[in-house]
């Protein structure tokens, strides 16, 4: 009998690394497949659809989500097809999703048995200095992720 693959769902504050983790695990273990989400956003130079992302109209993103195609959609139209989850899942493929707290906790109405992880960094000094350390963000965003991030961990004990 083949395996069927399981959904996981990551989530975290920024900067605690879960991009890191996210390329570690499908370096390491061929199970994982990371999602692949769909925008309504144009491509960038570089992207190709169905790598990246799956580039679809508005109109197209709102079929859908109409047709309850979506395995997560957040108001600014980014989600993953329900229909890439669950041919993964298929395959023996364990899925993992990088989303917030709110868009995890929808997935877990769909999904019962999706698995839900909050990677939490070690300490406030930690994240402060991953946050500072990536120089791409003045230091008002920063502390505006700092606030943000004490507001997501309020929600650490519904995973």
């Amino acid at each position: 009998m083949n395996r069927k693959g399981i959904l996981v769902v990551v989530s975290g504050v920024s900067g605690v690394g879960k991009g890191t983790l996210m390329k570690l695990l499908t370096e390491r273990y061929g199970q994982y497949a990371l999602s692949i989400s769909a925008t309504t956003r144009s491509p960038r130079a570089g992207e190709e659809d169905g790598r990246e992302y799956f580039f679809r109209t508005r109109e197209a993103f709102e079929e859908l989500i109409a047709n309850d195609q979506l395995a997560e959609y957040c108001g600014n139209y980014y989600g993953t097809p329900r229909e890439y989850v669950e041919s993964q899942m298929e395959q023996g493929r364990d899925v993992i999703l990088e989303i917030e707290l709110q868009g995890a906790l929808k997935i877990k109405k769909k999904f019962p048995k999706a698995l839900l992880l909050f990677i939490v960094p070690p300490d406030a000094k930690t994240l402060l200095d991953r946050l500072r350390g990536r120089n791409t963000e003045t230091e008002d965003v920063i502390q505006k992720r700092l606030a943000r991030a004490a507001e997501e961990s309020e929600g650490i004990e519904q995973y």
